[in-house]
């Protein structure tokens, strides 16, 4: 005998295992509890960067822009590097607007990636102005990652015009709140800069 189900309780089975990550058999230590919306506390964040030739800061000073942001992740794939180490990662979007105008103004895709065995994170991450970092540090509730020699790559342009020296973040993660501030090491219109982010974000879903 046929057993009819109602195409209710099929939509709430299929809602529910989509809100649900799906990531068998995959350990993803302290970066579990990031899998999820986040979006800025109501302060907001700051970014502070070199600003364009014409603007009010004028070309190459400090132009701070008070933002708010959502950061998306979610479980995508695990990796052996030469054997021996294992890596599983989480995909993460970044999209940051600026509070004087609602305009996006960075936009950034990449993962996140734990090796257990050595307790070891990697940001490793790309943004549409023809550069991709790749960042590491200890893993932990608190973590600093930094690019090491070689974990930087640009554009033959921007290695001329605006090249990027050096990067370090540092991320806190406390039960529903996440906490960052990351300074990128830049040389640009014929001098060093260092461009400063920094944002307090809570769990959205």
């Amino acid at each position: 005998m046929l057993k009819f189900i109602p195409l209710f309780a099929i939509a709430v089975t299929i809602a529910a295992q989509a809100k649900e990550p799906s990531a068998p058999g995959m350990d993803f230590g302290p970066l579990t509890k990031l899998v999820g919306t986040w979006k800025s506390v109501e302060t907001g964040g700051v970014d502070v960067a070199p600003a364009q030739a014409k603007s009010p800061a004028g070309k190459g000073q400090p132009a701070v822009s008070p933002f708010y942001e959502i950061m998306t992740f979610e479980p995508a794939a695990d990796a052996t590097n030469a054997s021996e180490q294992y890596l599983v990662a989480l995909y993460y979007k970044q999209e940051v607007f600026r509070k004087s105008d609602n305009k996006k103004f960075h936009d950034q895709r990449g993962y996140l990636i734990y090796d257990k065995q050595n307790q070891m994170v990697y940001n490793s991450f790309c943004v549409p102005r023809a550069a991709c970092v790749v960042a590491e540090g200890k893993a932990g509730n608190k973590m600093t990652l930094k690019a090491m020699p070689g974990g930087i790559a640009e554009s033959e342009y921007l290695a001329k015009n605006g090249r990027t020296t050096a990067f370090s973040m540092t991320l806190d993660l406390s039960g529903d709140d996440l906490k960052y501030s990351q300074q990128t090491g830049l040389q640009i219109y014929n001098k060093s800069f260092e461009h400063i982010d920094s944002d307090a974000l809570a769990r959205a879903k």
